[in-house]
């Protein structure tokens, strides 16, 4: 045997590998190029992993595969002409994500999921990954509720990885013992206790906060004496706040918060310092078609109606806007009722003060 033919055969040596389609190989990142990660798997020639088995749309790929670092793939497609192997790491994440979810299942664990989207008959999460699906009847909430990105707890019913069936539920997280616990904490709870809470879910009408095991409704209104806008405006959900029970349902097991009452009544402070006819600056905060709510007490609203909206758009010769500093004058104050009327016109409130008295 010659000196090259014994070269050629230590070269062929070198290259004796038996890879297939479906195996799991360790690579080394070695560059990248328009297609995707070029990785050196121990083949004749250096390996591909496509893009779109390497990263998400808005991922990177340089930022993901650190070129010289070894990383796990599954071989996708074995050799073409050019000798050349097809990759993917995404399969292999989802392999390792499924065996995660396989031990959650079977421990009966509870796992943190994410709303992927809203469809018909439940909603789709996502867990590491892979996607899975909650029935509508699976659900605490109605799904209209439920906001894309929101996180979620959930336990896993069924775990099909041939039929790639993955099915959830929100409502089994609590279970029997749950429910023990919210006995509990109803046989306690009673109105003008103050209890603390965790902010678990915002929505347009209010906030949940978790207070051990139930969870209480925080309504809009009850939020602050000032006019509140949404509930992101002063809450996020994860916030520990104190708050005061101000209704309790136990046939429905409903529990009605206030956070606004933990804080002196503006209007006990309004009575003392304001008084019909007296003339005040404030702060439009709401601009309805019967007239804007004028904050002219901190925490303190007042309805200027629409008639003197007009009279003072017309005067200043401008329109209004939620911000703007207006001087009124005190036509009614109801104290009681929580109630006060404004007017632009002197005279009337002059005449007012005068009726009043």
């Amino acid at each position: 045997m010659t000196s090259n033919e014994m070269d050629f055969e230590e070269l062929l040596k070198k290259y004796d590998y038996n890879f297939q389609k479906g195996d799991l190989v360790k690579g080394i990142v070695c560059g990248y190029d328009s297609q995707g990660v070029m990785v050196d798997i121990g083949a004749k020639t250096i390996a591909l992993v496509p893009a779109r088995e390497a990263v998400e749309k808005d991922e990177d790929l340089e930022q993901k595969y650190e070129k010289g670092k070894e990383y796990e793939f599954l071989i996708i497609r074995e050799e073409d002409e050019d000798g050349r192997f097809l990759l993917s790491r995404k399969k292999v994440d989802f392999a390792y994500a499924w065996k995660e979810l396989e031990k959650a299942k079977e421990s009966d664990e509870t796992i943190l999921g994410t709303i992927a989207g809203v469809v018909k008959g439940g909603v789709l999460v996502d867990i590491s990954g892979v996607r899975g699906f909650v029935p509508s009847s699976q659900l605490r909430v109605k799904e209209n509720e439920l906001e894309t990105g929101e996180k979620i707890e959930l336990k896993i019913l069924t775990l099909d990885a041939q039929q790639n069936n993955f099915i959830l539920s929100n409502k089994k997280v609590y279970d029997d013992s749950a429910v023990e616990a919210r006995k509990n904490v109803f046989s306690q709870i009673e109105p003008g206790q103050i209890v603390k809470g965790d902010v678990v879910r915002i929505t347009d009408f209010g906030a949940f906060i978790d207070l051990g095991g139930i969870d209480g409704l925080l309504p809009l209104s009850q939020l602050s004496w000032r006019w509140i806008d949404h509930p992101t405006d002063i809450l996020k959900v994860g916030d520990k706040i104190d708050v005061e029970v101000i209704a309790v349902d136990h046939d429905k097991q409903r529990v009605s918060l206030s956070l606004k009452n933990l804080e002196p009544d503006p209007w006990l402070e309004a009575e003392k310092n304001i008084k019909e006819g007296d003339k005040v600056e404030g702060t439009i905060t709401r601009i309805k078609h019967f007239g804007a709510f004028v904050e002219v007490f901190p925490g303190v609203e007042a309805l200027l109606p629409h008639s003197e909206v007009v009279e003072l758009q017309n005067e200043k010769d401008c329109i209004l806007q939620v911000g703007d500093k207006v001087d009124t004058y005190i036509l009614k104050f109801n104290p009681t009722d929580k109630r006060i009327a404004l007017t632009v016109n002197e005279e009337k409130g002059t005449h007012s003060a005068e009726d009043s008295d």
